[in-house]
């Protein structure tokens, strides 16, 4: 085999000699900065290719459902905007459905895991490109200008979004900024850069996987590992290291990491035993009692609410064309219906429980509004916290498994899980699955 660090050498030094006489002889900062400083003989076009391919299904899968998540929020809608100020960013929003029940489940769920699962991959691409982020001098064109700025948007975007939204599902409130707006504005600025990156690299990217394929490099042992050919982006080492793992093994301890991951977090969307399973997801671990063991995502007295103020003295206000107060025993009174819908949290967590209650359809004609003629918004005794409020949409009232649920599984709800009274919509996302109900407002027209 040729000597690829000589070889590299001969065609380098020019290059160097002449940069250097312009900056007079100061050939850039020490340490990272300088291609020697990187030596393990497995980075290269071919490993960053692979890992590129894979992050790119993986980041498209969750940019797509978190930017779905963010349409299920209804935004639109009074008091539900979460970002202020998005202007021309929210050009895809639409009415989201309550049909199928499951589907906010399954596509927050995939977020969520999705990301999770992705952290080690992301953290072997940047390992593979790591010597590229410390290129000295930084550019020599305005192409090569434009590519690093972009590169620098992209690790940043990347590293800031997988951050905050790891913490952001661990409970981890440490944000000196409200988190829903900067993991939506992040979120454009990364994928911006992600798409000049894609556009810059993917041909290269196809040129490298067609030259080289995959059968070669994955049959090749630590023993018969070398350095790939000099590349013209400096990822291959000019003085590499011996090889004391394999490409092939790279990739396995990533992927293997990756289904590690997969399996410590995808329990917390499935019910059944595998729940327990889920030791990345902090939900579920404060469970209710019979009937209401399932997960709980905010305690009553986390936010401030007692027994003393849902116990007999709570009413239900109405408030429409005509306007009453509702005890818990008139709404026991009315007709109840009972439906098996799922309650799915942003942080990702999600369970199908059997629920019944009054629908929301009849609690609107009561109030004097006509049937599909008027949202609701939704107030809570909680105190402080987001999302004391919601407004649900026209379609959503009036689809008749919407409830003001009042009972879970055939037992009065736990306070915790809401109690006297609590809305349940299909399809909705959790926050706006209203617990502890004080007041529904019908006089919100269309849509």
């Amino acid at each position: 085999m040729p000597d690829v660090s000589r070889g590299r050498d001969r065609v380098k030094p020019g290059k160097k000699s002449r940069l250097a006489a312009r900056l007079g002889g100061w050939s850039g900062p020490p340490g990272p900065f300088r291609p020697e400083f990187w030596r393990s003989p497995l980075r290269g076009p071919w490993l960053t290719s692979v890992l590129g391919l894979v992050l790119l299904a993986g980041i498209t899968l969750v940019a797509i459902t978190g930017l779905i998540s963010y349409a299920a929020y209804e935004p639109r809608l009074p008091g539900n905007d979460t970002t202020p100020g998005k202007g021309l960013l929210g050009f895809y929003l639409f009415d989201w459905p309550t049909d199928p029940v499951w589907l906010y489940r399954v596509t927050q769920g995939a977020h969520v895991v999705g990301g999770l699962t992705l952290v080690p991959i992301l953290l072997a691409k940047l390992w593979s490109v790591i010597p590229r982020l410390f290129a000295w001098p930084p550019a020599r064109s305005v192409a090569e200008a434009v590519e690093r700025a972009s590169l620098l948007l992209l690790v940043g975007g990347a590293i800031f979004q997988f951050v905050t939204g790891i913490l952001n599902i661990q409970l981890f409130y440490v944000f000196p900024f409200s988190f829903y707006p900067a993991h939506f504005y992040g979120a454009w600025i990364f994928l911006a850069a992600f798409a000049v990156h894609v556009a810059i690299k993917l041909p290269r990217v196809l040129r490298t996987l067609r030259k080289h394929g995959l059968r070669d490099y994955l049959r090749t042992s630590v023993a018969d590992t070398r350095p790939e050919p000099p590349d013209p982006d400096g990822l291959v080492a000019t003085h590499p290291a011996p090889a004391t793992m394999s490409r092939r093994g790279l990739l396995a301890f990533a992927g293997g990491g990756s289904m590690i991951m997969f399996g410590l977090s995808v329990g917390q969307c499935l019910d059944g035993p595998l729940r327990r399973t889920a030791l990345l997801a902090p939900h579920g671990r404060h469970y209710g009692t019979g009937p209401n063991d399932f997960q709980v995502n905010k305690t009553a007295a986390s936010l401030g609410v007692t027994p003393a103020s849902t116990g007999e003295s709570w009413r239900l206000a109405l408030v429409g064309p005509h306007r009453m107060a509702l005890s818990r025993e008139d709404l026991l009174a009315m007709p109840l219906y009972t439906y098996a819908l799922p309650i799915a949290c942003v942080e990702g967590w999600s369970t199908v429980q059997t629920w019944t209650g009054v629908r929301l359809a009849d609690l609107a004609r009561l109030a004097g509004t006509q049937t599909g003629s008027a949202g609701v918004t939704t107030r809570s005794l909680q105190r402080g916290g987001y999302f004391g409020q919601a407004s649900l949409s026209a379609v959503q009232v009036a689809d008749p498994r919407s409830l003001l649920a009042l009972r879970v599984n055939g037992a009065d709800l736990s306070l915790d899980h809401g109690y006297p009274a609590r809305v349940i919509v299909p399809n909705a996302p959790g926050v706006h699955n209203t617990k502890w109900v004080r007041e529904l407002d019908f006089t919100r027209k269309r849509p």
